[in-house]
């Protein structure tokens, strides 16, 4: 009778060469030097991360009236506490804070229409960049409907450096699209003025943009015309992203290669359906990275605007720890925001990475 042969079952790999096991082996420990430089890093964070916690969270005070509470040693997060609608809404009237929420729950809402696949996201973009500007103004400035009304000296906080980021970065990226293209046009004038423009606002620093257009500029107009601060210093902000904007998207079009833009000319394409049509979405999903730096460094560029007499959130922190009751408390107002202003750009970061690997089509090198 013949033995019919039966495998024997497969054991499992050893625990030191799968799973977190091993991996703190070949990465950590895989050499005596990778193991002198782990112990060195684990001491030096120790270091560092020991005193930090018991300043932050062990010895730390989380409520009082005022820093003379603050007796335990540790931060005084009581500041953060009392002044937190403050560092929100600025000067912003307390009774009016409705109006900012019930306009940042609507753009929540739009945003998150995007995941939903019967939505045309055509009209919701659309949405978004016209329509949604205008509820959100009358809901902020009032005066219209019975609101009351709220001059823009008095925005402020994180509402109005969200809404300076905002606005920089969705006005200074058609803008950019447009410089960049003119700077590549064949039209001597039209290159010339784009080419003057980006490198002229590249030479210099934003805070003298904002200068100009929050000090000097009103100099120069008739007597009785004026523009509002808030719109001068939103119009320097676009300008200036807009320059640096402008060179990231000039990458993009230069890697795209001259067959691309051959089989748009041999299709019959006019020279605006083949930049809509092939060159730019292939150009912008290469520059995604830079892009979004671009957006990052504007919407932390925002802090700028205490130069000029407006209190985002930094200016309001300044201001209120120049308080007599809380003199002493910049370190934990200056954590506060750095934590908000990491976790918004650490949100944009992610974002990107998240759109990059949708319009991955597979031709990208690991």
């Amino acid at each position: 009778m013949t033995k019919v042969f039966q495998p024997s079952p497969s054991l499992p790999p050893p625990v030191n060469s799968v799973g977190p096991v091993a991996w703190v082996k070949q990465n950590l420990f895989s050499t005596p030097a990778n193991t002198i430089l782990t112990l060195l890093s684990l001491y030096i964070i120790y270091l560092l991360v020991v005193p930090v916690i018991n300043w932050g969270i062990i010895d730390a005070t989380w409520s009082g009236e005022s820093k003379a509470e603050c007796t335990a040693g540790g931060a005084c997060w009581a500041f953060i506490r009392v002044r937190f609608d403050q560092f929100m809404y600025g000067r912003y009237p307390i009774e009016e804070y409705w109006r900012v929420n019930l306009s940042a729950i609507m753009l929540i809402v739009l945003v998150g229409m995007y995941a939903v696949k019967a939505v045309n996201k055509t009209m919701l973009t659309a949405g978004i960049l016209l329509v949604y500007p205008v509820i959100a103004y009358i809901l902020f400035a009032g005066d219209v409907f019975g609101l009351q009304r709220v001059e823009t000296e008095l925005w402020g906080g994180l509402f109005l450096t969200i809404l300076l980021g905002m606005i920089g970065i969705i006005a200074s990226f058609p803008l950019g699209v447009l410089l960049a293209l003119g700077r590549r046009s064949n039209m001597p004038i039209v290159k010339s003025v784009c080419i003057i423009f980006i490198e002229t606002v590249r030479a210099v620093p934003l805070i003298t943009i904002l200068f100009m257009a929050s000090v000097m500029i009103p100099l120069f107009l008739p007597d009785g015309l004026n523009f509002n601060k808030l719109l001068r210093v939103l119009i320097g902000i676009t300008l200036f992203s807009a320059a640096y904007m402008a060179e990231v998207i000039r990458g993009g079009l230069q890697a795209i290669p001259k067959g691309q833009y051959e089989a748009a000319d041999a299709m019959g394409l006019t020279y605006w359906q083949s930049m809509i049509l092939v060159i730019l979405p292939q150009a912008l999903k290469l520059v995604i990275p830079g892009i979004v730096n671009t957006f990052i460094g504007l919407f932390k560029d925002t802090t700028l605007v205490y130069i000029v007499g407006m209190f985002d959130l930094l200016g309001m922190i300044q201001l209120a720890s120049h308080s007599p009751n809380w003199l002493g408390t910049t370190i934990e107002g200056y954590a506060f925001s750095g934590f908000l202003y990491w976790a918004i750009c650490f949100a944009m970061s992610r974002y990107s990475m998240a759109v990059e690997r949708r319009l991955e089509t597979g031709h990208k090198r690991n």
